[in-house]
């Protein structure tokens, strides 16, 4: 029998590690930091920002970073387990295959900084409109909305399957983009070929994430589970359409609220 070693207990660990992380940092003093706020208003992150030069750029962007990544961590990376699995035992043989499972691990999530930091300066440019309108403002709440209604439905949507179809069928994937040479460039592409086609897949999730605040925990893991399930379970797939549905739903309460409220 294969022995498959420290894999399952270290990616374990670190999914486990990023979770905790996010529960501790949400119910520290410092929980705000986790929203997309401003962070640098009040507090501890204002006068460090006083302190450092450009200090109200420069630490923000390195919470945010921090925060996505984390979030990236506990929520995307459970859904390739099962490739990173089968790129191990295809690299086995290798020196360096944990020099290579790494590579495939940062590229995954380098795909993710860079949607998140893309998501993130639409965020701000979003709300320095919205700031500086007085009339816009009311009508914050209709964005969260709108950005829901829009996850809702394009977990509906042919793009939402045909990217999930990757992300379900790690074997081929794998066969498809490990071509045996220049290994370890091969396996950083192997991890930003993957972590693009699960961005494509969770992409509108992970807005609504930025929209609710990445200090919400809880929802935070009820929809990293449900993409968990859809890109690893068998009958996942089928998930996509009720989970579309009740985001629909969520975002129709928020209308009805607000409109007949």
């Amino acid at each position: 029998m294969e022995r498959r070693g420290p894999f399952l207990p270290v990616i374990g660990a670190l999914i486990a590690l990023a979770w905790a992380t996010l529960v501790l940092w949400e119910r520290s003093p410092y929980g705000r930091y986790l929203d997309h706020g401003d962070w640098t208003a009040s507090g501890f992150a204002a006068e460090i920002c006083r302190a450092l030069p450009s200090g109200r750029v420069v630490l923000p962007a390195l919470i945010y970073v921090a925060g996505w990544l984390l979030m990236s961590v506990a929520m995307m990376l459970p859904g390739i387990v099962p490739l990173l699995d089968i790129f191990r035992r295809v690299s086995l043989a290798r020196r360096d295959r944990h020099l290579l499972l790494a590579l495939v691990v940062a590229g995954y999530l380098a795909v993710w900084l860079i949607f998140g930091i893309a998501a993130q300066g639409l965020d701000l440019g979003v709300h320095a409109i919205l700031g500086g309108s007085a009339l816009l403002l009311p009508y914050a709440w209709l964005l969260g909305a709108a950005v829901i209604a829009l996850a809702g439905a394009f977990e509906l949507s042919p793009l939402k399957h045909f990217c999930l179809d990757k992300c379900r069928t790690p074997m081929s994937f794998v066969i498809q983009h490990w071509r045996g040479y220049a290994h370890r460039r091969q396996a950083l592409l192997l991890g930003l070929h993957h972590g693009a086609f699960c961005v494509g897949c969770c992409w509108a999730i992970m807005l609504v994430m930025l929209i609710v605040g990445m200090g919400n925990v809880g929802l935070m893991l009820t929809f990293g589970a449900i993409l968990a399930i859809e890109k690893n379970v068998a009958w996942g797939a089928r998930l996509s359409a009720p989970f579309g549905a009740g985001l629909l739903g969520w975002a129709a309460v928020i209308l009805a609220v607000h409109l007949l409220g």
